[in-house]
């Protein structure tokens, strides 16, 4: 046999044996994780439930999934041991502290505009009057407004009688 014929058998057998290295790997991996789980951490299952660790045993770990809740999982059915803010972020809504964030972001915009007045002078400044968005009714409207309406609207179609106008 030549080497051209057994090249691609040497290649095949190659890429099996990376993929079951990189696949065990990952297992051990997770298993330390599992092994390093301590009670107080949170959890999230391989169902998508998220817990906190109560007690932990050689093959089952229990869980606190709320108040008066509590449940035994085998340990491989724990998908992934989250941090405490990641834990608390998704379960609680609570974001890592942002006061180290403060001075990145102002609290309202006056901050981003430059002007060299100071605010009170400029709305001093402002001759225009405010604009009144609110709805009004047909009986409030100005007359000369209901006028320009009208003669704004469409005339109507007709079939060219000038009658039925």
């Amino acid at each position: 046999m030549s080497l051209v014929t057994l090249l691609p058998f040497i290649v095949l057998i190659g890429a099996m044996f990376l993929m079951t290295r990189s696949a065990k790997k990952k297992q051990q991996q997770a298993a330390d994780m599992r092994n390093q789980m301590q009670p107080g951490s949170g959890v999230r299952t391989i169902g998508g439930m998220y817990a906190t660790v109560k007690e932990v045993s050689d093959e089952t770990v229990l869980l606190d999934a709320g108040p008066g809740v509590e449940l035994l999982f085998a340990k491989n059915a724990i998908g992934a041991v989250l941090s405490d803010d990641e834990y608390n972020r998704i379960v609680h809504g609570i974001e890592h502290d942002l006061k180290s964030d403060a001075g990145l972001v102002p609290d309202d915009a006056s901050s981003l505009t430059e002007t060299d007045e100071p605010a009170a002078d400029a709305s001093a400044a402002s001759d225009d009057k405010p604009i009144d968005l609110g709805k009004k009714d047909a009986a409030e409207e100005p007359a000369d407004t209901a006028a320009e309406t009208k003669a704004h609207e469409e005339p109507k179609k007709t079939d060219g009688d000038p009658e039925t106008k």
